[in-house]
């Protein structure tokens, strides 16, 4: 009976915050993060959750942020990403549900296929170290590349063992990559800045990263916040089939691909 009683008064404890109204501050990347969090924005409130949805276009601020407490969580990067901003900078960061994945795609506005890469051609890649070796992670099993055995998620470009057309790699901001394209011979672009620069993986990447991908994309929170009540209702209502559906009728080519 004790135990029944310490339950139902934690219960209402939890619902009382939130008939307060709690505030969940979420800092998020314009698409498709903010675009999704913003469909359950009324779902949240029905539970007396006020979700603000802040949008960063730099996803490098995101964990600053989040880190300093401005921000409850954010949503715009996946585990490698945020596991190597925690090694890098002495954030405690943590995954507190994983939503989706957007898989990396090799782009080009001047060929057609991997075959009509000619030899020293430029390819643009992301600077960040995680979503670096994400890129040539990817060139290598489109077959461009080979890196040096055992080289992981943190692959630099001084690990490509094996370059036979000789590319060149730029190192760019990945939020510019889609701007680059016409500068380039190609550019292997983040799923979050494809999508708004009207690239779909699926239809216009010439290697696209599998669907059995590792990185998924969560809501990470600081360490010891993953179990609150508005957080665990966050990846609750962004775990639904009311954001599945949305997801698979607003990316039909594979943009965006669900993981629950």
């Amino acid at each position: 009976m004790k135990k029944l009683i310490s339950f139902a008064a934690i219960a209402l404890a939890a619902f009382a915050s939130f008939a307060d109204g709690a505030v969940l501050k979420v800092g998020a990347t314009p698409e498709p993060h903010a675009k999704i969090l913003r469909l359950v924005k009324d779902d949240l409130k029905a539970q007396g959750i006020d979700l603000q949805v802040i949008e960063f276009t730099d996803y490098v601020v995101l964990n600053n942020v989040l880190e300093s407490g401005e921000i409850d969580a954010n949503y715009d990067q996946h585990i490698p990403y945020m596991e190597s901003t925690n090694k890098e900078k002495g954030y405690h960061l943590v995954n507190a549900g994983g939503i989706h994945v957007e898989p990396f795609a090799l782009y080009s506005s001047k060929v057609k296929s991997l075959k009509d890469f000619k030899k020293k051609a430029t390819i643009a890649i992301p600077n960040d170290p995680t979503n670096e070796g994400r890129a040539l992670l990817l060139l290598q099993e489109a077959g461009l590349i080979a890196l040096k055995p055992g080289t992981g998620i943190t692959a630099t470009t001084r690990d490509v063992a094996k370059n036979p057309l000789k590319l060149k790699f730029k190192e760019i901001d990945a939020a510019s990559l889609p701007r680059t394209l016409p500068d380039v011979d190609g550019a292997v672009i983040n799923g979050n800045y494809a999508i708004p620069a009207g690239l779909s993986a699926r239809k216009d990447g010439l290697f696209v990263e599998g669907s059995s991908s590792p990185y998924v994309n969560i809501i990470a929170v600081k360490a010891g916040n993953e179990k609150k009540p508005e957080i665990q209702a966050l990846v609750k209502a962004l775990q639904s089939d009311k954001v599945k559906e949305f997801i698979n009728t607003t990316y039909p080519n594979g943009e965006v691909v669900v993981v629950f």
